[in-house]
């Protein structure tokens, strides 16, 4: 499931970290594309006083899916149920949940890609009629009985479009991709989480992360969070180059904001493959990680960055991979 922000232990952390969060379609930064068609489709539902179509949103993980879901259901002014898609192993999971729902109900299901095959199909006449086809009884007895949903709103987030099945992907009425910030948009939401949490930084503090963001929300607000417990001990009144060239050294980000392991992959596909092409599979295995974890996690960014490139035969490792790799070769592999 995309996780908020950054949980700490205690009640404070998960208050503080909540807030971060935009509370309105105004305050939240980038996106304007999807933004623009969201309040269409939802100031039209509201007029016509219908649930609105299901939606579907994907891209890379740390983009937003999950506070978008939780904006539409404040602008519907209705609650906002979560799950995901790991979560719901049975059918009767599945209709259990479905079955609680209450009219106009937003259902956010993180990771939809990931819904077991028998509970996707229980969704199939729910998303369709709003209704749930239950089986009683066994043998020569059992009879189907048709059971009523409530009217609700799907908001299905994935991060592998590609693996939804084509039955459940027609179904949503609109369909959105959420796609990497640019630097000056990065930079609004690193100035607005500053002044959310009390921190005073500078203009080279300010640009050294966002240049480090990796073009994602979620890494912005992490990057701001270590910087600031740098620059406190450090005992700076606020958030230096200094302190902040600190925390990028500690956490080992290089200038791109590539970590410990996206410079390992960058590293083994150099010279255990020799630049490629090298199959998906063999970098996972070379790198000790699951295959999944690669694509999903570690290559979008890289393929982004045009660090990396896809083949027919596999990946490469392209020029600019080689000349960021050649001029971060003596930093430490540690995290």
């Amino acid at each position: 499931m995309e996780n908020e922000l950054e949980i700490k232990n205690g009640e404070e952390g998960v208050k503080l970290d909540t807030t971060l969060r935009p509370s309105s379609f105004d305050e939240y930064v980038g996106q304007s594309a999807v933004k623009n068609a969201l309040k269409i489709i939802l100031q039209a539902a509201s007029q016509r006083a219908e649930a609105p179509e299901h939606i579907l949103v994907s891209g890379p993980p740390g983009l937003g899916k999950t506070t978008l879901a939780m904006l539409v259901s404040k602008e519907l002014n209705v609650s906002l149920r979560t799950t995901s898609g790991p979560a719901i192993e049975r059918a009767g999971d599945m209709a259990a949940l479905l079955t609680s729902l209450k009219p106009n109900e937003v259902l956010f299901i993180d990771e939809i890609h990931r819904l077991p095959k028998i509970a996707e199909e229980i969704l199939y006449p729910a998303m369709e009629d709003f209704g749930l086809d239950v089986i009683l009884g066994k043998g020569m007895g059992a009879r189907s009985v048709r059971l009523e949903v409530p009217r609700f709103t799907l908001i299905g987030a994935t991060t592998r479009p590609d693996l939804l099945s084509a039955p459940l992907r027609d179904r949503f009425g609109a369909s959105f991709r959420l796609e990497y910030y640019d630097l000056p948009d990065i930079t609004k939401i690193i100035e607005r989480s500053a002044k959310i949490l009390g921190i005073e930084v500078n203009e080279e503090a300010l640009q050294a992360m966002a240049e480090r963001a990796r073009s994602t929300p979620r890494i912005a607000n992490r990057l701001l969070k270590r910087v600031r417990d740098y620059a406190q001990v450090l005992g700076h009144d606020k958030v230096r180059l200094d302190s902040a060239q600190a925390a990028f050294e500690a956490f080992s980000v290089d200038s791109l904001g590539l970590d410990r392991l996206d410079r390992q992959y960058l590293q083994i596909l150099a010279e255990n493959f020799e630049g490629g092409p090298a199959g998906v599979s063999a970098i996972a295995a070379a790198l000790g990680e699951e295959m999944a974890t690669v694509e999903e996690v570690i290559e979008p960014f890289l393929l982004q960055r045009g660090l990396i490139q896809r083949s027919p035969r596999g990946r490469v490792l392209s020029d600019l991979g080689r000349k960021h790799l050649g001029k971060n070769q003596n930093l430490e592999f540690g995290m």
